[in-house]
Order: structure tokens, then sequence, then C-alpha cells
């Protein structure tokens, strides 16, 4: 599966290049899958769109999105091998000590997701606390949205009775009275939830004081932050927990078309924004807004790849 450089592309590699140069190779053909995430979530629109944009700009470069459960998911893929890139939450990728998964680094930061609490309006739930007893979607198996959400609860004393949905399957069991809250870690707006809100009257729930507890018991990943009130239909300004999102690679992905890759994405992050497609369509990405070169490399204790570390370095000449 290892993707193949041209003769020209190794010589490149092993000779070096001009400063300020491009460096971007002669890719001989490489296939690559992006693993994304499940329907409804931000993950598979805004893989979508990296992958469009990638295809484009790396010559010779094609890559295939691969729907998943999300951050977990995507992490036992890139290390088994059956995908080269992935996305997933900062928090599910940071090990206990801090360090990141084998053989896996950052190719950089793109944008924040934001944990949701969403119940519909007429809910008897007010407050974190009333979750109690209630049926609750976790998200989907091995996503971020289950990471984080198991977190909370457990930070919290909170016995509840979880269920495995995706976002899509999630926003329909709540509207049907089949769950009575769901978590959601994604990105504002995120599709699912504005159906939702759009179609029936919902609440967020604050999660102020649970933003207080994660960054407490779990420095790095986590900060406190506001879902704006222009996010959902008749939803005002709720307190919740950010946390970033990464692009992973491979560290067996070749220096040179891993710096192609990042420079495709900073030099295209405001056509990103237009999105790609995915069995759906057409979809704009407005988290992409966020892809910036001053965040971009923040990827706190998870090394860069050494081809996306080189581009910023190439950048600060």
């Amino acid at each position: 599966m290892e993707p193949r450089l041209s003769r020209r592309a190794v010589l490149l590699a092993a000779g070096g290049l001009l400063a300020g140069c491009s460096r971007r190779p002669e890719v001989d053909q490489v296939r690559l899958r992006l693993a994304t995430g499940p329907a409804g979530a931000v993950y598979r629109r805004i893989g979508g769109s990296l992958a469009e944009h990638i295809s484009g700009q790396v010559p010779g470069a094609t890559v295939s999105t691969v729907p998943s459960g999300a951050s977990t998911d995507n992490i036992r893929m890139l290390r088994a091998g059956e995908v080269h890139l992935g996305l997933t939450s900062l928090d599910a990728l940071i090990t206990t000590d801090g360090s990141a998964p084998e053989g896996l680094s950052a190719i950089c930061r793109l944008y924040d997701s934001h944990l949701h609490l969403v119940v519909m309006a007429g809910s008897a739930i007010d407050e974190f606390r009333d979750l109690e007893g209630k049926r609750i979607s976790l998200g989907a198996r091995d996503s971020g949205t289950e990471f984080t959400s198991m977190r909370v609860l457990q930070l919290g004393v909170v016995d509840a009775d979880g269920r495995y949905l995706s976002q899509a399957a999630s926003a329909a069991a709540l509207r049907d009275g089949e769950i009575d809250a769901m978590f959601s870690l994604t990105g504002v707006p995120t599709p699912a939830i504005t159906e939702l809100a759009q179609r029936h009257p919902i609440r967020l729930i604050p999660l102020d004081a649970q933003a207080d507890a994660l960054f407490t018991a779990f420095p790095g990943p986590y900060t406190p932050a506001m879902i704006p009130a222009t996010a959902y239909a008749g939803s005002p300004a709720t307190r919740t927990i950010a946390v970033p999102n990464v692009l992973l690679a491979r560290n067996d992905l070749p220096d040179d078309l891993v710096h192609a890759i990042t420079d495709t994405i900073f030099t295209h992050a405001g056509t990103i924004t237009s999105g790609g497609r995915d069995e759906a369509g057409p979809e704009a990405v407005p988290e992409a807004w966020q892809i910036n070169v001053r965040t971009g490399i923040a990827t706190a204790s998870i090394p860069l790849h050494p081809g996306a570390a080189a581009w910023f370095r190439d950048r600060k000449r």
C-alpha cells in the first residue's frame, strides 16, 4: 500500500531543494485513502473536501475517502495500514503519557470541535446532572464523541443508559423520542443538528462545569468554549468544551508527498470551505475557515510528520 514516488522525486528528497522553491514531487499515480467519519458528521464533509483538493493539487495523487466511526476508528485504521491519512480529535489521540500512537504523526491542526449536549425543547433535562438514568446517545462506537462524552460522564459521576448511534441516527432518535439526549463532538454548526433544529425546537445543555473538570483532569487537549447563538435555530449561546482536530498521516508516507499535501491545505484553505463531494453531493465546509498557519502547527504533544515540519520551516524563511 506504500505510495510510489518517481525517480526524480526521490533524487530531490535525497539531495534537498533550494530555499523558497517548490518541493512538490512528481508523483507516479499515488493512491491514498483518507479515513473520515459517519453520516451527518463534519469529518465526512471536511474529509471529502480535503480529498478533492489534494487530488486536484498534488500532481499524480488521488485521494479517496473511507467512512468510519470517526476518531478512534480512524486511529485504528491508520495503525493497521488500512488508510494513509485520517482525521481525529486531539484528546482521543494523546496517550496517557502524552505521546502519539506508534507509527503516526500529525500533518496539521485543522479546526476545533465543540461538545454538544442536545435535547428537545420540551425535555425535562435542564442541566448535566439530569442525565442520570436517561437514554443518551454517546455517538458512534470508536468516535471522538464516544471518547469525550464517556470522560465527561465519568468525571461527573453520572450513570446514564448509553446508546451508540451516529450523528444522523442520534438526531433521528432524539426527534422520535427513542432517546432523551445526544452528545456530539463536532464542528459548529454540524449538519445533523442543524437539520433537526430547522424542523423541531431543540435546546443545548451548558457544559461549563464539565469543561473545567476536563481541563483539570486532562491538561492539554481541552479548552472552555462557546457555541454561538447563531449556530442553531432558536438556541442561545451555550458554554461547552472545545477539542482540536488534526489530520494524521502514517510515518511511512514520503516526506515530499506530505510536504505537498501540507502546502495544498494551507494554500487552498479558503477554497476548501466550498466543500467536497460525498454520497449526498457537494457540501459547504465552514469549519475550514479555521485553517491557518498560526494554529496549524499547534498539535500539542503530537509530533509533526517530517514533511509537514519541513513545510512550516520553509514558511519562516
